[in-house]
């Protein structure tokens, strides 16, 4: 593990962080028919991030509203809100939970938590630090993170077998892509 004066992360401050739902989202590829791709995302994410003294050290809390969820298809957002997929009526969200990190390069990691459907597994996740500094259109200390991670879709319960002509409707690996961008509490600033 490295001291946070190793890690060497221009503007890093310690607090709490709230993230902001207007500029955060958390979004998904998964392929269709195995010959194309599809994306969609999720527009309600909300949740905190502490940082602490040692980077390595910090919390993440992300709360993801599966019914924000949107592909720019009605019929098919309303299908994964359904049981084939999200179950949204007994599952409303989505959450991942991570406390520590570890640094891969110029990267670091979290292996956190993510809940889904009942179902709650580690899975690491590539994150980088795009930027911690002062906001000039609304004051106050911003931060910007950019995350990666894969996913089956099957070991969180997302069991939909659909088969058209032989071929799988959708494949089960699913790439989850998040921005964040937080703010840190007034109070702390």
């Amino acid at each position: 593990m490295s001291s946070a004066t190793a890690l060497d992360i221009p503007g890093y401050i310690t607090g709490t962080w709230d993230i902001d739902p207007v500029h955060s989202e958390v979004g998904f590829v998964v392929r269709h028919l195995v010959v194309t791709k599809v994306r969609g995302r999720f527009s309600d994410v909300r949740g905190t991030i502490v940082t602490a003294e040692n980077p390595l050290e910090s919390q993440v809390d992300l709360e993801i509203d599966l019914n924000s969820i949107t592909t720019h298809n009605e019929q098919r957002d309303g299908h994964l809100r359904g049981a084939d997929f999200f179950e949204v009526e007994t599952y409303p969200t989505m959450t991942y939970k991570a406390s520590g990190a570890r640094q891969d390069g110029d990267k670091f990691v979290l292996d956190g938590e993510l809940t889904l459907k009942g179902v709650t597994k580690v899975v690491p996740l590539t994150f980088e630090v795009n930027g911690i500094g002062e906001n000039p259109l609304a004051g106050g200390t911003v931060a910007g993170f950019s995350g990666t991670a894969t996913i089956n879709r099957k070991d969180f319960n997302v069991n939909f077998e659909g088969v058209q002509n032989g071929i799988a409707v959708v494949s089960d690996k699913v790439e989850i892509h998040i921005e964040i961008e937080a703010n840190l509490r007034k109070s702390e600033a």
